[in-house]
This record gives C-alpha cells, sequence and structure tokens, in this order.
C-alpha cells in the first residue's frame, strides 16, 4: 500500500538506524483496518474516541507487521517516512532523515507474536544487508529516540530474541 506520508531524504544522507515502533488502532485492537487508514489518510477520526488526537496527522512507516506475522509496506525503504516525529539519536536530529521504521501490530504492554518476531528478524537481515551502515547495534525501539514522548515498543519486546536470530540469520546469508 503506497502511503502519501513520505517525501524524499536529504541528500548524501545514508540510511543507518532501524527503529521499531509498535500500534494498535484502538489500543489493543488487532486485525482492524484503522493502521492502514492512518497511514493512508483515511482514518474516520470520529469513529472511536481514541482517534481524536490523530485528526489531521501525517504518519506512515516503511513497515507494518500484523499479529499473524503479514507484511505490509507502506513506503520504499529508499524514501523517508514520517515515523519517528521530534527525535534524536547519538547527537543526530530527525531520525526520519537515516532511518527505516518498522511498526509492528500491538501494545507495549503485551508480548508479540512468534510469527510477528519470524518476520521481524527476516527484515532486519534483508535491510543489513541493502545498506551497509546499518548492523544489528543501529537498531533501536521508538522510546530511544523519543524517549520523552514514547515508550514503544515495550517492556514486553523480546531485544535478545531478535538480535540472537537476526544475527543468525545474517551470518547464515539468509
Amino acid at each position: 500500500m503506497a502511503s502519501p506520508n513520505f517525501d524524499a531524504r536529504p541528500i548524501g544522507v545514508c540510511v543507518d538506524l532501524l527503529v521499531i515502533h509498535c500500534i494498535s488502532l484502538p489500543h489493543k485492537q488487532y486485525g482492524t483496518h484503522y493502521v492502514e487508514d492512518l497511514f493512508m489518510n483515511r482514518l474516520d477520526c470520529t469513529a472511536d474516541p481514541s482517534f481524536k488526537d490523530l485528526d489531521g496527522q501525517l504518519l506512515s512507516a516503511h513497515g507494518f507487521i500484523r499479529r499473524q506475522g503479514q507484511l505490509i509496506q507502506f513506503v520504499e525503504l529508499s524514501k523517508r517516512a514520517w515515523h519517528a516525529g521530534e527525535s534524536h539519536w547519538q547527537n543526530r536530529v530527525n531520525c526520519n532523515d537515516f532511518s527505516i521504521g518498522i511498526e509492528l501490530e500491538g501494545s507495549e504492554d503485551e508480548s508479540f507474536t512468534d510469527a510477528q518476531y519470524r518476520t521481524l528478524v527476516d527484515v532486519i537481515a534483508d535491510t543489513v544487508s541493502a545498506y551497509p551502515g546499518l548492523s544489528l547495534s543501529r537498531i533501536v525501539g521508538h522510546h530511544e529516540i523519543a524517549p520523552h514522548r514514547k515508550t514503544d515498543p515495550g517492556l514486553h519486546f523480546d531485544w535478545l530474541r531478535v538480535f540472537t536470530a537476526s544475527q543468525q540469520r545474517i551470518r547464515a546469508g539468509h
């Protein structure tokens, strides 16, 4: 699905960060069409009271991984998706400029599924292979680049599982 919420990366900027997020609309309700609607600018913000703050927001991500492991791509990896908002990492600001954003369907206070982890590991292995500046040490949560605003992907996200499986896939040449 091609989201309109992207633009060109600044000239000369290399992708060297991958940001993991989580989202569900409404909160903790899975399998709805609302996330896709949000990223496609067609969310009916009157459909649920929790959507009120999303009215007029232009948001996207490069990819969205559903609970069953299905990957939906919204923005080409070479383009700048609007996923990070006001952000900074290692003395650099505007993380959208140099990062790829992957959303997991979920909540900060619930576990993610095995299928989501398998798909995420595939995405990480493929992306690390495609972008020489990207490595496993440059994969962060949204909370790390926007610590005063965000908490995702949350305490239930299994970082060790992701890094171990990704490292194995990369070494094996996936």
